[in-house]
């Protein structure tokens, strides 16, 4: 098992230089244009254009490129943005992923619990109304887009019945840092988590439930019947376990590509300066240094979650851990 977990760590790190190099390459080595005027920004001075040169290293090879660039980004995080007036954008990058974190955290352990208590009960009873109904329920969530779902909170929670008992409670849109107010924090982000989790719900359910009722046929389930085990047992301690390989493939994937950026909509619905508002800024205004660094700060995220992931499988399922 040992084994196994150091040649995932090195697979994931030869995975992450190899991304390093194809994002520098797409950003900075494109045939026929100039980095320089990339990084300076539109109607940059050639005094900026000419300090852009030298600090970046783009009058020498590639490969001298490449490494001041990861030097700049991973090791003394002095990359510049010269179309945000000299901001570094490293700290902006590291302001802004609390923000992200909390709000993917907070609708990632919702989603897990309902996900799962939806999962299991329509499993346990399959067929029946109970059954039918939570699936239904779980096709309703998939199908509400977020950012309407969002809306609609806003225009409830902050406008149209914020001056009720029931929501008066309710801040104003925004981001509490937790370290301030704890309590401040949480009411911030409590409806953004629900309706960030609505989506996830639907569709992990569905996947579990199948999931479930698919390894009812196994061997090892009969065998667990046959020594008499309760059905709620059977169902939990051996049908759970292995469903879960699936779920944790999906969440792994899901909560990797939120934090790189993928709740965009929600922090855009309820004012939260994350990750993902950041990249759409960059975007908009062509800034290659904070593009390329959300793009790197998303791929790690994401290489590091399924090299996770890849090390629950060796708990979850015990072929994968004996190498069949």
């Amino acid at each position: 098992m040992a084994l196994t977990v150091l040649r995932r760590l090195g697979q994931t790190l030869f995975v992450l230089v190899g991304i390093s190099v194809l994002v520098f390459l797409v950003f900075f080595a494109t045939p026929g244009a100039d980095p320089t005027a990339r990084i300076a920004g539109r109607n940059a001075s050639p005094e900026t254009m000419a300090r852009v040169r030298v600090e970046y290293g783009f009058d020498r090879p590639l490969p001298v490129q490449y490494a001041r660039m990861m030097e700049k980004l991973f090791v003394t995080r002095d990359l510049t943005s010269y179309v945000n007036r000299g901001q570094k954008v490293v700290p902006e990058i590291l302001e802004a992923a609390p923000v992200t974190l909390s709000l993917v955290s907070g609708a990632a352990a919702i989603w897990v619990v309902l996900s799962v208590a939806m999962g299991v009960t329509a499993a346990a009873l399959r067929g029946g109304w109970v059954d039918r109904g939570l699936m239904m329920l779980g096709l309703v969530g998939i199908s509400i887009p977020v950012f309407w779902l969002g809306q609609v909170v806003n225009l409830v929670t902050q406008s149209r019945y914020h001056d009720s008992w029931l929501f008066s409670w309710v801040p104003g849109l925004g981001y509490v840092p937790l370290t301030e107010d704890p309590l401040g924090w949480f009411r911030a982000l409590v409806l953004p988590w629900l309706t960030l989790a609505v989506l996830f719900v639907g569709i992990y359910s569905r996947v579990l439930r199948a999931d479930l009722v698919a390894v009812q046929s196994e061997d090892f389930m009969r065998t667990a019947r046959a020594k008499g085990l309760s059905p709620a047992r059977v169902l939990l301690v051996h049908g759970l376990r292995t469903s879960m390989i699936t779920f944790v493939s999906l969440f792994g994937l899901d909560f990797a590509q939120l934090v790189g950026g993928g709740a965009l909509l929600t922090e855009v619905v309820f004012g939260l300066q994350g990750v993902g508002r950041l990249t759409y800024q960059a975007l908009s205004n062509l800034d290659l240094p904070l593009i390329m660094a959300t793009v790197m700060y998303s791929a790690v995220f994401v290489v590091i979650a399924n090299a996770v992931v890849d090390m629950l499988y060796l708990i979850l399922d015990p072929r994968v851990r004996d190498g069949r």
